[in-house]
């Protein structure tokens, strides 16, 4: 058909097409108003209202009441099921039919007993396919049962997404009815989509783009949407646009279907369960009806496990390792390759090393394309750990995990490319996530549109094995990135939340006591059985807790409050394990030796006064008196001098070297406006620091609690502000050579940040931190944007800042922020976000942290061992003990032993865990008085490795470390 020339001017085509597909203009005449067809009502609909989740064969025994559309249902977190009962038209024969429904909550659609689709607006799937093609065997009458969960995809915040919920929230059903689904509309509006999104996405400066603008011209010209019979020949010319092949080299994009889906966070993790099986059951229907749909898993709730465990999908699917708390499918992590981490807070420069040890060579993750200040130099490269352990990593440079198939997403992923000539294949991950939902057909449409078309990257179906093959095979110019990938957002989730840090903390340490001591009780009691089936679950419990919007603080009240109730479960198990009728004392020290000591009753006491194991009687006892006004703390290896503010005058180490800067003091709270850019509990940005307030107000000034003894102390309470307040206790051990804080702080801020700060004598470029096995340095100095970028830093146990000759280290109990620069260390303690828990933190805490300067290097100054005193304390349990003895012993300090618990899969084996903490390469012994018949080497997943020869001598077992080297040991006992 010849159509009279105009001039074709881009926008007004552009704009043609685009309100030829709008749903919002011209819907009475264009394409989009066609998308459905006639609609039937439905037979009846009832509800039954839940305030728990309740299984389905409970649910359909209830009493269902009348209901209709438009009626409001809840409040949050409650439990809607639908009885939906329909009856098909028979004029409908021949007609795809569906079931549409529309609600604020997320829904499941079950059918026959089975969770066959997922149902949420927010997600896009608004639609049951009841028949592709009606035919007269298929049954017209049908009763369905909806279960809605009265809360979206994103929780129920209260005016925007990351507000804290709405508790008395209402969930609106918009629609429910039966409707004809046009296919034939459907595939036609996805030709005009892509073609105007390349158009967009091209711009004016691009030939094929005007191709695309004039073909989808021609297209609106071609087709009537009154008429289906004119589609076909619009369709011709959409397909000879799309199969305008690329060249040899253009960029391959691999394109999987996934569905990342967090633990908790806008919502509690029984919502979870539910998520994932919403988003299961419709990735198997997408299989169904898909043939090269491949949808790569990073986690499954095991409750609906059984979804994704069936052989017709095996082969379709691809199961990633994964931080991922909840439980993966049995065995699966010992198959897999790929370490799968898209959405977690920064990367410790330990995790190469991990993954190596658990046979993992290959990374992928994206969450640093959201740094604040720098763009990260690469998208696949080597990363490099601080033992030298070398993975894969790539970044999916679209810069998202929740793609959506989109022309946007295809030529950002080649736009975004920051190894442009080194590598030629990037992942496109498609499908909605965060809440669940996953791809949908939609999706797979686009991307089955543009596999092979000129002017975009090809598209295939793909999966991590295969893509990680390809830059495998071409990598010899790919560059190596050494150390931390550093995230530059959301450093204020190494504060928020303090109380399940502090929980985090300590049920680490009781879980490894407890392992430690049940071995022990396994090898020198008879008939004593290892709690392993306990221990399973509690550490499970412990590692929930470890999802990235849990343990940084990210997530809503309820959450919270389950994640105390968890680690409160764990103290309670302790007793489980231990039962008895004599007291002793367990010293479990990862750093130093594991052995057990009987003490009489009156002298466990004194015992636990200490905080060093050596023989107290070779200290000066503590000392304090009161001089002008200021105290005076004192004990052969400290004397500090604290003023009526509790604030450090000065603290001389080894009665030569001042700590405390001239003209500065130490042990200084301050508090800081905490107002970030959005992200509330996630967020502390670079300008609070210019809003420094010191906290000096005096409630009750400092003075001796307690001396003359094994420990003295000295206490004081200051005012934060008119709300809060902070109780003090100052404490110095006869063998201690660092000074402790106990901190009781009532906070009841809004937006504030609350450190404390110690001015030093330290002049150096860099600070040390703890990391997970090992340390690293950051910069004190802020000379490029990198280092600016890094104002608040996490690390573990310990901090320490060091010229040469001398240091001085922070240690804590609990902390995980720290800012140390030029000569001020600074640990962040405490946070008042108000989204998405709008109580975040208020009430009462209770923490440690401690001062410790030294001579020489931190190693040498036992630094990382008095950190390890610090936050593994003695223990008192009953038990019979007929005399002191030593189960293990190491003869190097560079060497930590730091786990000792029962072998996974053998019931006489113990698995032991050592690592090399000072960054040097060393040679030790691993002694022991346990009867061991045999020992082997072997990798982090506790299989042996026969390729590493054991070295035995009559002193014990040879161990050789490089710098930050972990091991492992299986040592079968008699």
């Amino acid at each position: 058909m010849h159509h009279q020339p105009v001039l074709k001017n881009r926008r007004t085509l552009l704009e043609r097409a685009e309100k030829f597909i709008s749903d919002i203009y011209f819907t009475d005449c264009n394409l989009r108003g066609r998308l459905f067809g006639d609609t039937h009502p439905l037979e009846s609909i009832s509800v039954f209202l839940s305030e728990k989740r309740i299984p389905y064969s409970d649910a359909v025994q209830q009493s269902f009441q009348p209901c209709k559309v438009g009626d409001a249902f809840g409040p949050t977190w409650w439990t809607c099921w639908f009885k939906v009962v329909l009856k098909i038209p028979e004029a409908w024969r021949g007609k795809e039919v569906h079931l549409r429904w529309e609600s604020d909550g997320e829904g499941m659609v079950w059918r026959d007993q089975q969770p066959v689709q997922g149902l949420t607006k927010e997600g896009e799937k608004t639609s049951y396919v009841l028949t592709e093609c009606l035919k007269d065997s298929e049954p017209r009458g049908i009763t369905l049962y909806v279960e809605l969960a009265c809360n979206g995809l994103f929780g129920a915040g209260q005016g925007c997404m990351i507000a804290a919920p709405d508790p008395n929230g209402k969930f609106t059903l918009q629609k429910a009815e039966l409707v004809v689904f046009n296919r034939d509309v459907r595939e036609l509006l996805t030709d005009f989509e892509m073609l105007v999104d390349i158009v967009k996405m091209l711009g004016e400066g691009e030939q094929r783009g005007f191709q695309a603008l004039f073909t989808a011209n021609e297209m609106v010209n071609l087709c009537d949407p009154a008429d289906p019979s004119s589609f076909a020949a619009a369709r011709s010319l959409a397909h000879k646009f799309f199969a305008q092949k690329n060249g040899e080299s253009q960029h391959v994009v691999h394109a999987m279907g996934h569905c990342h889906i967090d633990s908790a966070w806008l919502w509690p993790y029984e919502e979870t369960i539910r998520k994932c099986a919403r988003s299961w059951v419709t990735v198997i229907r997408l299989m169904e009806k898909n043939p090269e749909f491949v949808f790569t898993c990073s986690q499954v709730a095991r409750h609906h496990a059984s979804l994704l465990d069936n052989r017709k999908w095996a082969k379709r699917q691809e199961l990633v390792s994964n931080t991922h708390p909840l439980p993966l499918l049995n065995d699966c992590l010992l198959y897999l390759t790929q370490f799968w981490l898209p959405d977690t807070f920064g990367y410790s420069a330990q995790l190469p090393q991990i993954m190596k040890g658990c046979g993992i060579s290959r990374f992928l993750t994206q969450k640093l394309s959201w740094n604040l200040v720098n763009t990260f130099p690469h998208s696949t490269f080597f990363w490099e750990g601080i033992d030298g352990s070398l993975v894969l990593t790539h970044f999916p440079p679209g810069n998202s995990y929740g793609m959506n198939g989109k022309v946007e997403d295809l030529i950002n992923t080649v736009k975004n490319n920051k190894d442009k000539g080194r590598a030629n294949h990037s992942a496109v991950l498609f499908g909605f996530g965060d809440g669940g939902g996953g791809p949908t057909q939609l999706m797979l449409d686009r991307l089955q549109r543009v596999q092979d078309t000129d002017c975009l990257p090809k598209v295939q179906m793909s999966s991590p094995d295969v893509l990680f093959s390809q830059l495998e095979s071409d990598s010899s110019l790919l560059c190596t990135w050494v150390g931390e990938l550093f995230l530059e957002l959301h450093n204020g989730t190494y504060t928020t939340q303090a109380k399940i840090k502090l929980g985090n903390r300590q049920c680490e340490a009781l879980l490894h006591d407890i392992e430690v001591s049940s071995c022990l009780a396994l090898c020198k009691r008879d008939g004593f059985k290892y709690p392993a089936c306990k221990l399973q679950e509690l550490w499970r419990l412990l590692l929930l807790n470890q999802f990235h919007d849990v343990i940084p603080g990210s997530c809503i009240e309820m959450v919270v409050e389950d994640a105390l109730q968890y680690y409160d479960g764990k103290s309670s198990a302790f007793t489980i394990v231990f039962a008895g009728s004599s007291i002793a004392v367990l010293n479990t020290l990862p750093w130093e030796r594991t052995e057990v000591i009987s003490l009489p009753a009156e002298d466990t006491q004194k015992r636990l006064g200490t905080s060093h194991r050596q023989n107290i009687t070779l200290f000066k006892l503590p000392y304090f008196r009161s001089v002008d006004g200021t105290i005076i703390m004192e004990n052969g290896l400290l004397k500090a001098t604290i003023d009526q503010t509790g604030r450090l005058m000065s603290l001389n180490c080894y009665a030569s070297r001042e700590t405390i800067s001239e003209g500065y003091l130490g042990n200084q709270f301050a508090l800081f406006d905490d107002v970030p850019l959005y992200w509330d509990a996630w967020d502390v940005m670079d300008y609070h620091l210019q809003t420094r307030k010191p906290a000096v107000e005096v409630i009750e000034p400092a003075k001796v609690v307690r001396s003359g003894g094994l420990q003295g102390s000295i206490s004081f309470s200051l005012r934060i502000s008119g709300k809060s307040t902070i109780k003090q206790e100052i404490l110095l051990d006869a063998c201690c050579p660092y000074i402790k804080f106990n901190t009781q702080v009532d906070w009841e801020e809004s937006h504030k940040f609350l450190k404390v700060e110690f001015p030093v004598q330290v002049r150096s470029p860099n600070a040390t931190y703890e990391i997970q096995f090992g340390h690293l340095q950051r910069p004190t100095h802020r000379n490029t944007s990198w280092d600016w970028a890094r104002f608040e830093v996490w690390g573990h146990k310990w901090a320490d800042l060091s010229e040469h000759g001398f240091g001085v280290a922070l240690l804590n109990d609990s902390k995980y922020g720290y800012s140390i620069h030029e000569n001020i260390m600074t640990l962040s303690l405490l946070r008042a976000p108000k989204a998405p828990d709008a109580n975040a933190d208020m009430g009462s805490h209770n923490f440690t942290y401690a001062l410790m300067p030294h001579t020489g290097l931190f190693q040498d100054a036992s630094v990382i061992q008095y950190a390890y005193n610090l936050n593994f304390p003695l223990h008192v349990f009953h038990g019979v003990i007929a005399e002191p003895w030593s189960a293990f012993s190491v003869n190097c300090p560079a060497v930590i032993l730091e786990t000792i618990k029962q072998a996974e899969s053998r019931e006489n084996a113990l698995l032991i865990r050592l690592y090399e903490s000072h960054g040097s390469s060393v040679t030790t012994t691993l002694s022991t008085s346990l009867p061991i018949q045999e020992a082997w080497h072997c990798d982090l997943l506790e299989r042996p490795d026969s390729s590493i020869p054991m070295s035995k001598t009559s002193s014990g077992i040879s161990l050789t470390f490089k710098p930050f080297q972990i091991r492992s040991l299986l040592l079968i006992i008699q």
